[in-house]
């Protein structure tokens, strides 16, 4: 279906909605999210040891870029699926590097905000973009309190086949989904930080209670970011 006719069908659809109350499109998006390979039972989930992470170290960033296929001197704007933030506390002058990402919350306001079910949470807590029917309307980057997300201005070629990407539509952090759908479980800047000997981010299933994440979490002080919003991020961090 063409963008212009799936727009038309989409206001249709939405009319309805309207007339319904009770009904919100964050029900819809969800009734209609995908959800091949996606365990129910699993909760993907990274933990961040701002203790570790080094300032002016960008070997989260890099990988992402390279495993995703960015290539950041060709956008017109910087890429958000991935960002070290320098943050400093003004009481005492601490200051710490931390990556942000989208924090593929339990209640994401993306998802939410979203008119056509393109933003969507799997079954396993991962929040993603259907760039099919994007229409690039930008709402859910609005919505982001962690400015997670990107536009695609650009024509994009030489794309990865596991990794689409579209222009007109809104990206950023899948936590690797690819990855995790064939087994890996792993993402790409976890695996970089560990092999750089830095150890600052941990990959896991947050419900398992036997794996390293929970285990951290469980035993250590840990928080997300912005809790006041109660969105229930699946990335916490340490030592903020």
């Amino acid at each position: 279906m063409s963008r212009r006719g799936f727009l038309g069908t989409a206001a249709a659809g939405l009319a309805g909605v309207m007339l319904a109350p009770g009904i919100r499109l964050v029900e819809i998006a969800q009734a209609a999210a995908p959800t091949a390979g996606a365990n129910p039972g699993v909760r993907w989930g990274m933990l961040i040891d701002t203790t570790r992470c080094a300032s002016g170290c960008t070997d989260c960033v890099d990988a992402c870029f390279t495993e995703n296929g960015i290539d950041p001197k060709k956008t017109r704007t910087s890429s958000q699926w991935i960002r070290k933030v320098e943050l400093k506390e003004a009481k005492t002058g601490r200051s710490a590097s931390v990556p942000v990402m989208c924090q593929h919350c339990a209640e994401p306001p993306c998802v939410d905000v979203c008119p056509t079910g393109a933003s969507f949470k799997r079954a396993d807590g991962i929040v993603l973009v259907d760039r099919h029917i994007c229409i690039g309307c930008r709402y859910c980057m609005m919505a982001c309190p962690y400015k997670a997300r990107s536009f695609v201005h650009e024509p994009l070629s030489d794309q990865k086949p596991d990794i689409p990407r579209g222009q007109g539509c809104v990206e950023g952090c899948t936590l690797c989904v690819h990855r995790q759908d064939r087994g890996d479980h792993t993402t790409a800047c976890a695996e970089a930080c560990t092999k750089a000997g830095h150890g600052a981010i941990v990959f896991g299933d947050l419900n398992d209670p036997t794996s390293e994440i929970a285990r951290r979490v469980r035993e250590l002080a840990s928080a997300p970011l912005r809790a006041d919003l109660a969105l229930d991020p699946g990335v916490r961090y340490q030592g903020l």
